[in-house]
C-alpha cells in the first residue's frame, strides 16, 4: 500500500469491498460526488452488486451523521472521508476522455486533485481505468482487499511444540487443561470452542497428541488415532480433527477449507453415509453446489432439473461411488449404488437456487465449493437448517470463480470468522494434499 496522504476511491473498490472506506487509517479518503448517482442506479440490481451498493450507501449515510461530508468527517480509524463536488470538463484533460462514461468522470476528478496535490493516489479495481490513470500520470494502486491468501484466516487448529516427556505424559490423559499448555509454552493463548490443539515434538516426529477444546468443560478432550468411518481412515491430523467434528452431534455446522485433493468432500460424504445409513441419525443426505463454471460455459443444458445438475454434481457422484464401492461392492460386481439411494429418497441433489423459504429438519446437508457463495447466499442457506440438521460446508477460498467476491469477502471465509466463537460451529483448514503426489505438486506450484 502506498503512503500517500489522499486516496481517491473508484466505485469498483467499494463494490468489491465496501469496508474499504475504513482500510486507510490516518489518511484522507476522497469520493467524487458522481459516485452517489451510480450507487442509486446499482441499488436496483438484484445481485451482489446491488447488495454491495446498498451497503455502501448505508455506510455513507452513517458517516454523514458525523458531520458535513463535503468539508470532511473524521472516521473511527483516524482517517478522514470527504466528498469532492468538482466535475472537471473533458476539455481541460490532456488525454481525450469520454465524459459520458461514469468511470472517466471519476478519473477526471483524481487527475484534477493530483494537479493540486502530488500526494494523491487513485485506487481502483478496474485494470483499464488504472491504465488510463497512468497515461495521465496519476499515481494508482490496485485494491485487492485485506488479505492476500488464506494463511491469515482462522485455521481451526493450534499447533504447539512441547518436550518429549510432556508429549508422552499428555498422550496418557483424556482431558488436558489449557493452563497446563500455557504453562508449558510460557504464554497465554485464547482458545475458541471446538478448536483443535496439535501437540508434537521434533525429537519424535511420528508422535503427536490431538485434542479439541470443549468450552463446557473448559478443557481439551483428546482425539483417538484409532478412528475411521465408512472404510475411510484419516491420513493426517487435520483429517482426524475433521472426523471428530463431523461425528459430534452437538456441533451443528462444520466448515472444511483447503486446497483441492485434501479430502474435504470425501470425509463429509463418508460421515453422512455412516450417520444416515448405519446410525440412523439423519433421515436423508442433501447435497448441493453453487453453479459456477470454470472457464467457458457450455450454455444451457437439456433435460429436467436432475439432468441439468448432473454435470455440476459429478464430483459428488464420483466420491459417492468410491465410498459405496469401497465397502459394499462384491468382487467382480460393481453397482452404481448412489442411484439406488436417490431412488429411495435417501440422497437428494438440489440446486441452491430454490432453497429460499424451505425448512430442512433432521438432515445431513453438504454444500460443496462454498467459497463461491456470497455472505447473503450463505445466510440464506444456513437459516434453512431445522431441528437436528447438520450443515457441512467445504471449499477452497483461494479458488473463487465468482468475480463479485474475494478471499476475505466470500461467504465461507466470513462465516468461519463470525462463527468461530460459537460452540455450535467447528472449522478445519486442510494443508496436506492426499489425492496423489501429482495433485499435491499441482496444488502447490500452479
Amino acid at each position: 500500500m502506498s503512503h500517500a496522504s489522499v486516496y481517491v476511491l473508484d466505485i469498483s473498490v467499494l463494490l468489491y469491498t465496501p469496508e474499504a472506506l475504513y482500510d486507510f487509517p490516518e489518511q484522507e479518503i476522497v469520493l467524487p460526488v458522481c459516485i452517489l448517482d451510480e450507487l442509486d442506479t446499482l441499488r436496483q440490481d438484484l445481485g451482489e452488486k446491488g447488495r454491495a451498493a446498498n451497503l455502501v450507501s448505508k455506510m455513507l449515510d452513517e458517516c454523514s451523521q458525523l458531520g458535513n461530508l463535503v468539508e470532511g468527517v473524521r472516521l473511527p480509524n483516524g482517517g478522514k472521508l470527504r466528498l469532492e463536488l468538482a466535475d472537471p470538463e473533458a476539455e481541460t484533460i490532456p488525454y481525450s476522455l469520454n465524459s459520458k462514461s461514469f468511470s472517466n468522470r471519476v478519473l477526471a476528478v483524481a487527475w484534477t486533485l493530483s494537479r493540486k496535490n502530488k500526494d494523491v493516489v487513485f485506487v481502483s479495481h478496474d485494470e483499464n481505468l488504472r491504465i488510463k490513470a497512468n497515461t495521465l500520470n496519476v499515481p494508482t494502486i490496485a485494491y485487492q482487499g485485506r488479505r492476500k491468501d488464506d494463511s491469515s484466516l482462522y485455521s481451526g487448529i493450534h499447533r504447539c511444540e512441547v518436550s518429549k516427556k510432556k508429549l508422552r505424559s499428555l498422550s496418557q490423559q483424556d482431558l488436558i487443561s489449557p493452563e497446563e499448555i500455557q504453562t508449558e509454552l510460557g504464554e497465554n493463548i485464547n482458545f475458541y470452542p471446538n478448536q483443535g490443539l496439535l501437540l508434537n515434538c521434533a525429537e519424535v516426529p511420528e508422535e503427536d497428541v490431538l485434542a479439541i477444546y470443549n468450552q463446557g468443560k473448559s478443557k481439551f478432550v483428546t482425539v483417538s488415532k484409532e478412528q475411521g468411518v465408512w472404510g475411510i481412515r484419516p491420513r493426517n491430523p487435520e483429517q482426524r480433527l475433521a472426523l471428530a467434528l463431523l461425528n459430534d452431534p452437538k456441533i451443528s455446522i462444520v466448515t472444511l477449507s483447503g486446497k483441492a485433493g485434501t479430502g474435504k468432500t470425501l470425509l463429509a460424504l463418508a460421515v453422512g453415509l455412516q450417520q444416515m445409513m448405519v446410525e440412523n441419525i439423519y433421515s436423508r443426505m442433501l447435497v448441493s453446489r453453487p453453479i459456477f463454471p470454470m472457464g467457458r460455459d457450455l450454455g444451457y443444458l437439456p433435460g429436467d432439473t436432475q439432468e441439468k445438475l448432473a454435470p455440476w454434481m459429478q464430483p459428488i457422484f464420483d466420491n459417492l461411488e468410491l465410498l459405496i464401492n469401497n465397502t459394499s461392492a462384491k468382487k467382480g460386481s460393481k453397482r452404481d449404488s448412489y442411484h439406488e439411494l436417490m431412488e429411495r429418497g435417501m440422497l437428494v441433489v438440489e440446486p441452491l437456487t430454490y432453497i429460499r423459504g424451505r425448512s430442512i429438519p433432521q438432515q445431513h446437508m453438504i454444500v460443496d465449493e462454498a467459497q463461491n457463495l456470497t455472505l447473503h447466499e450463505m445466510k440464506t442457506i444456513v437459516t434453512r437448517a431445522g431441528e437436528g440438521t447438520k450443515i457441512v460446508l467445504t471449499g477452497d477460498p483461494n479458488q473463487i470463480d465468482n468475480k463479485d467476491i474475494n478471499l476475505s469477502s466470500n461467504g465461507l471465509s466470513m462465516l468461519v470468522e463470525r462463527f468461530k466463537e460459537s460452540p455450535l460451529a467447528g472449522h478445519v483448514r486442510f494443508t496436506s494434499v492426499e489425492r496423489s503426489a501429482l495433485a499435491e505438486l499441482a496444488a502447490n506450484v500452479l
